[in-house]
């Protein structure tokens, strides 16, 4: 039984409106501003992305990223994004601001382009299979590499939430977490999650990691 579901996602950012113009246009999202706060927004509230402006710049490879369908390369490239390496299905590229994310070249490309969440693991059987547990959805493995993936999340505004294997640790937070809303904290935290930062003061949200040590936002009623 589930225990949370995808809320919505955030990024951050060292320049808030660059980074909300690129993200915007390569995801087709409109761009929001009211009452001195800004957000992406879609057709419902899970399509929304929260661009944060942090002090903190970029000093490691995201160990989230976003997987986006294009029409071709040039289109991404026109918004201020940067070719990094081609493979056969897809290719790595930067936003502006360095940040990674994989482009899917398809002609008949849909108006909402944001193809996959994509999550950097040592051990990605294990963090895949708690995510399952949390959100429910379908998962899946690849028979010959080491690849694991949630489909059909409820809520989620993506295909699927891949989670792939890497030698390096987490080391810093990362620029790109998800949120979710959950009617209370207690599950998440007998399940193995951490909770980093309560409710209260200035932010109305749980600050919560997975066993991975991937940053979560917990909205509980």
């Amino acid at each position: 039984m589930a225990i949370a579901t995808f809320k919505d996602l955030c990024i951050d950012t060292t320049d808030l409106q660059r980074s909300e113009q690129f993200w915007s246009q390569a995801l087709g999202l409109q761009r929001i501003h009211r009452d001195g706060n800004s957000w992406l927004a879609g057709p419902t509230a899970n399509h929304t992305i929260w661009i944060n402006e942090v002090p903190e710049p970029r000093t490691a490879k995201n160990r989230v990223h976003l997987d986006v369908l294009t029409r071709s390369l040039d289109e991404l490239t026109a918004l201020g994004a940067t070719v990094v390496e081609h493979y056969e299905r897809w290719t790595i590229m930067t936003d502006p601001e360095g940040q990674e994310f994989c482009a899917f070249v398809v002609p008949d490309r849909p108006e909402l382009t944001f193809k996959d969440l994509v999550v950097d693991s040592n051990d990605p059987e294990r963090i895949a299979t708690w995510w399952h547990g949390v959100f429910g959805g379908v998962l899946g493995h690849h028979p010959n590499n080491p690849w694991w993936w949630l489909d059909e999340i409820p809520g989620a505004v993506f295909e699927s939430m891949d989670f792939v294997e890497v030698p390096e640790p987490k080391t810093v937070k990362n620029r790109v977490h998800w949120d979710v809303s959950a009617d209370s904290i207690e599950p998440l935290i007998d399940a193995g999650a951490v909770l980093l930062r309560p409710k209260g003061g200035d932010i109305g949200w749980h600050v919560m990691a997975d066993p991975d040590g991937n940053e979560f936002c917990a909205f509980t009623p």
